[in-house]
């Protein structure tokens, strides 16, 4: 038979067990022995029936009444006079407030002169005992009752991690053991294979640290992981505990920020003695731009900045007098320009790892790490998805597969398919659809115009970026929108950005062509376009006639100048030829336009039509595009001359295998021998 859960008792409930007997006790008892609030009229016809005894005067405000003995008990007993129920038997049994002395004793007097009795009033000053208790001792119980609560807080919050006041100096930094059931290895990390050859030195010295001891070698006491935002560092460096199978400390830079001054400096010293104690183990500071920054470049001019305190004594821990063996120092940062260099010397940060975005293979072994859980078509083409994603992070590449699973489960689809990809992507990178804009005939005409042109010219021109599909249908702050398909290539040349400026500023030149006038619609355009053209004259020296210079800073410090690094008529020289480089990508735009104003109209058009246009469209209005044919050929000749050969193997094979002409004895005798 199962036992009814009753709630277990606490004092709480004893408690209101107490007070609900107390209350109830007071209001059912009839014999309490509280005065009955009375006036002067009631008690002056007391008096002239000669049933008071006495009265007494306290504090000058109130008259307390003695009734002689047997008057209460009539007046308990009366039926008609109701309030009287609960007069006292004995004791103050009438009370009333005066408004002053002379005049009750005037009215008293009166009444004893009616009645011929004489009642005898007695003046007193009481104080309330209860009230000068509470208002001596009240302030210091709250005082103890504070100090007692902080007491216990504090003795809660033990540990290093505590929220206590004597913990604030404390590192708050999370520890992983080799025996914790979140380890993460290798195994875990798609791609970074670069990344992951540099940091292996550090595993396998913490694994077979007597082989190096032996040659006398020394590990690095500090690595620098270096990339953008969401590339895997953070997980890069629990991958390295993992692997090497010891503590890891994590912290972020911010935890040693704070408002107290010293506290972030003594948080540092907590940080490197429990790694101390847990040696060999891996420190492992992430963000540390945070207080890593370079010291008198801070927003504030104060030489004792708390900031500069706890970078201080980060330089200590990590390469002072004391010894830090078998501790290593693991950071993460993607501003490292402007880190002090005290902190990137040898010895502290000996060196950087470059993590940087994943290329067309990594990003396919992402995906498929993030892939794993999803409910997929049997025909998903991974590599497809890894190719459609130029420039993506690891981050990056995690949100797409979730945003295509979520609009799967949308759509009620049984599994995640190519298409649901394809839409994700492009709300990632877009943001999401907005059908329900109030666009006109004529604004979504322009718009369509608009984007035509720059499908136009990035088909044409050889060296601009391939399209993809085209959309007049409103994304986030876009009117439209044109997907393209960038090379992954390390460097750029001259044409190339030649013939993006002129795809970019395609859709202006089209708005001007068909309808005489432009619009605001170009806004992003002209921003991107201006940056581009001012950093080939600026920083990659693509201008004859301001020269092959760069005034480029890439130490991160130009924001402190005051002064430009270059002369007020360079800087004209510059704006001048970012000007020419704009005017002449604007007439190779016009150019393209006005050659192919029938295939624009056409697909604009279509784009009026079906709103969204695809490669496969562009492609019959205007051909294929010449790096197509090329790298058809290309292929065709390679497979020719790879077929030829496969011929001719194949024909020395049979010659090889045609039988010889009959030969005597002693010929095929010396032959094998």
């Amino acid at each position: 038979m199962r036992k009814p859960n009753f709630p277990h008792p606490s004092m709480l409930w004893i408690y209101g067990l107490i007070g609900a007997f107390i209350i109830g006790w007071y209001l059912m008892d009839d014999t309490a022995g509280s005065p009955v609030q009375s006036d002067w009229g009631t008690v002056e016809r007391m008096v002239v029936q000669g049933e008071v005894e006495r009265i007494e005067v306290v504090n000058r405000d109130q008259a307390q009444v003695f009734l002689k003995e047997g008057v209460g008990e009539h007046y308990r007993s009366d039926a008609e006079r109701k309030e009287f129920r609960r007069m006292p038997e004995s004791g103050v049994q009438l009370v009333f407030n005066i408004g002053s002395v002379d005049a009750f004793r005037e009215d008293l007097r009166a009444a004893e002169e009616a009645s011929g009795h004489t009642v005898p009033v007695v003046y007193k000053n009481k104080t309330n005992d209860w009230t000068n208790l509470l208002v001596n001792f009240l302030p210091w119980v709250l005082i103890i009752g504070v100090w007692f609560f902080i007491m216990r807080s504090m003795s809660r919050g033990g540990g290093a991690g505590g929220g206590g006041i004597m913990n604030v100096g404390k590192a708050r930094a999370q520890v992983f053991d080799k025996d914790n059931s979140k380890r993460v290895t290798f195994k875990d990390v798609a791609g970074l294979e670069e990344a992951k050859v540099e940091v292996m030195e550090i595993v396998d010295f913490l694994k077979k640290a007597d082989k190096y001891r032996e040659l006398g070698a020394k590990i690095p006491k500090g690595a620098l992981l270096v990339g953008p935002p969401g590339t895997g560092k953070t997980l890069l460096a629990k991958a390295v505990a993992g692997e090497a199978n010891v503590p890891f400390l994590s912290i972020s830079g911010s935890d040693f920020v704070e408002m107290f001054v010293g506290v972030g400096a003594s948080r540092v010293r907590d940080l490197f003695e429990q790694a101390k104690q847990k040696a060999p183990c891996i420190v492992f500071i992430d963000e540390i731009d945070a207080i890593g920054r370079a010291r008198g470049k801070n927003a504030g001019f104060s030489g004792n900045d708390e900031r500069e305190n706890t970078l201080n004594q980060l330089l200590t821990e990590m390469d002072g007098f004391q010894t830090n063996a078998g501790v290593i120092v693991l950071a993460a940062t993607n501003r490292a320009d402007i880190l002090d260099k005290a902190l990137m010397r040898a010895g502290r940060f000996d060196r950087q790892i470059e993590v940087g975005l994943p290329d067309v293979k990594e990003r396919e072994e992402i995906f498929n790490v993030h892939l794993r859980p999803l409910k997929l078509d049997p025909q998903l083409d991974r590599s497809f998805l890894a190719r459609q994603t130029p420039g993506f992070s690891g981050a990056d590449i995690a949100n797409v597969c979730n945003e295509a699973a979520l609009i799967a489960a949308r759509n009620n689809k049984k599994c995640v398919s190519k298409e649901d990809f394809l839409a994700a992507i492009d709300r990632i990178i877009g943001g999401l659809e907005r059908k329900n804009k109030i666009i006109t005939d004529e604004e979504k005409r322009v718009i369509a115009y608009h984007e035509a042109g720059h499908a136009t010219v990035s088909w044409i021109l050889e060296n601009a970026s391939p399209l993809i599909k085209v959309t007049i249908i409103p994304r986030g702050k876009a009117l439209g929108a044109a997907w393209y398909l960038p090379e992954e290539r390390q460097i750029t040349t001259r044409e190339q950005m030649m013939d993006e400026l002129a795809a970019t500023l395609a859709g202006r030149v089209s708005e001007q062509l068909t309808f005489g006038h432009v619009s605001t619609g170009a806004l992003n355009d002209l921003e991107r376009v201006t940056k581009q053209a001012y950093a080939m004259v600026a920083y990659y020296g693509m201008s004859e006639k301001v020269g092959t210079l760069s005034f480029y800073d890439s130490t991160g410090q130009s924001d402190m100048a005051l002064t430009k690094p270059y002369s007020e008529l360079t800087a004209q020289e510059i704006d001048a030829e970012a000007k020419r480089v704009i005017e002449q990508a604007y007439a190779m735009a016009d150019k393209v336009l006005r050659k192919h104003a029938k295939g624009v109209k056409e697909l604009a058009e279509l784009l009026l039509a079906r709103e969204v246009v695809f490669t496969e469209d562009v492609e019959r209005i205007f051909g294929k595009r010449k790096k197509d044919i090329e790298r058809e050929r290309r292929e065709a000749e390679a497979k020719a001359a790879e077929t030829a050969c496969e011929t001719t193997d194949t024909a020395a094979g049979e010659e090889s295998r045609t039988p010889a002409d009959p030969q005597p004895e002693t010929s095929t005798a010396e032959s094998h021998a």
